[in-house]
């Protein structure tokens, strides 16, 4: 039984355009969790053993150039045809295709081998102006030939509507959590300590979320804030705290693993963050870390932001403000900063709420349908 259900599994070939980026753990997940063999194509187009699909020798670029100016071959033909080749020596079921420029890369590919395309846009594909303006063209045309599209938020799924992506193709799957890893959080027995994890960049805002601690450390001098990760603002957060005398109360600890940002989750009283739309437009998805937040039992104070707004239910399970209310954030944190016990109780539900809705197992068995539906309708989509 089990050496036929070892034939029957089906090839699923994840292309992502960033090796070992530390934040993307949402991939990662796709890739070590999925109920598939699962093949792995990166930036380059190159293997999971970091073998590029073409040469990249000198003498065969040449030749490749000599060949396709002669033809007069699409820029694209040996990339394709490298594809191809290794869709079928994979024996390539599905292709789910990481961000939507990652699509766009693959959809010749993918319908010149009958083989269904599945799109999974994640948060700056799906806003970015500069984004949205140079693939405008090659979205519509990748929303014809994909089998299926997933948004992480309720806003992006109105978003792809708006640029054309059929309804019945588009499917709402929020990233999961690992609820037994991140868990056990005590912010009734914790001190005033806020976490911010996440990469140091615009939309993220970090430097809204240091002003806000300000405020609060005017009323409580000992909260302590933890800000994980790094990025281009982080030396621009580092200069804010020394200028704004903070540097004995906010700790820097650079990128840390799972575990690690688990077990300083459980020591905390409270996970911030200040999520923006950027003037050129780009927007979260549903941020990884406040669902572990959640799932650690710790209340999130954030903004009325993208996908946010999906998990946080204001009252319940945290705070939230609009953007850029640097003023009503601080409020919220000095509110939870003062009593334990209403965090314990914004934590517990935020935790249920996790555990219900935003579970790993729950979004990879979504996933997994998705693509399953995709393999099984694909031919009939077609006709």
């Amino acid at each position: 039984m089990k050496e036929h259900q070892k034939k029957e599994q089906k090839t699923v070939c994840i292309i992502s355009p960033n090796r070992n980026a530390y934040s993307e753990t949402f991939i990662l997940a796709h890739i070590k969790r999925l109920p598939a063999k699962v093949k792995v194509l990166y930036g380059g187009w190159r293997t999971e053993d970091d073998k590029p699909l073409l040469s990249s020798k000198m003498h065969h670029r040449a030749i490749r150039y000599i060949i396709r100016n002669l033809l007069k071959l699409p820029p694209d033909y040996f990339e394709l045809k490298a594809i191809k080749k290794f869709f079928r020596k994979n024996k390539v079921d599905a292709v789910l295709a990481e961000y939507g420029p990652t699509g766009v890369a693959v959809m010749n590919a993918c319908r010149e081998a009958d083989i269904p395309l599945i799109v999974h846009f994640h948060g700056f594909d799906a806003s970015d102006l500069r984004i949205l303006e140079r693939f405008s063209t090659s979205y519509r045309q990748m929303f014809e030939i994909a089998d299926s599209i997933i948004a992480v938020s309720r806003d992006m799924e109105e978003k792809l509507l708006r640029m054309g992506c059929p309804r019945r193709k588009l499917f709402y799957n929020p990233c999961g959590v690992d609820i037994e890893l991140f868990s056990s959080a005590e912010p009734e027995s914790a001190p005033p300590i806020f976490v911010a994890v996440g990469r140091f960049v615009d939309k993220k805002a970090p430097h809204l979320t240091l002003l806000a601690f300000r405020k609060v450390l005017d009323v409580v001098p000992e909260a302590r804030l933890i800000m994980i990760g790094d990025g281009i603002l982080l030396e621009a957060c580092k200069q804010i705290v020394k200028a704004l005398n903070m540097k004995h109360a906010v700790e820097f600890p650079g990128p840390l693993s799972h575990t690690e940002v688990a077990q300083t989750m459980r020591r905390a009283r409270v996970f911030i963050q200040h999520s923006i739309t950027t003037t050129y437009g780009d927007s979260e998805g549903t941020p990884v870390a406040v669902l572990e937040a959640c799932a650690s039992g710790l209340p999130v104070v954030s903004t009325k932001h993208a996908g946010i707004k999906d998990v946080i239910i204001d009252g319940e399970t945290g705070f939230l403000v609009e953007e850029g209310d640097i003023d009503g954030m601080a409020e919220r944190m000095i509110t939870l900063a003062k009593d334990p016990n209403l965090s314990a109780y914004l934590g517990r539900n935020a935790r249920k709420r996790i555990c219900a809705e935003f579970s790993m197992e729950k979004s990879i068995s979504n996933l997994w349908k998705i693509i399953e539906n995709a393999i099984k309708n694909h031919h009939l989509t077609k006709i």
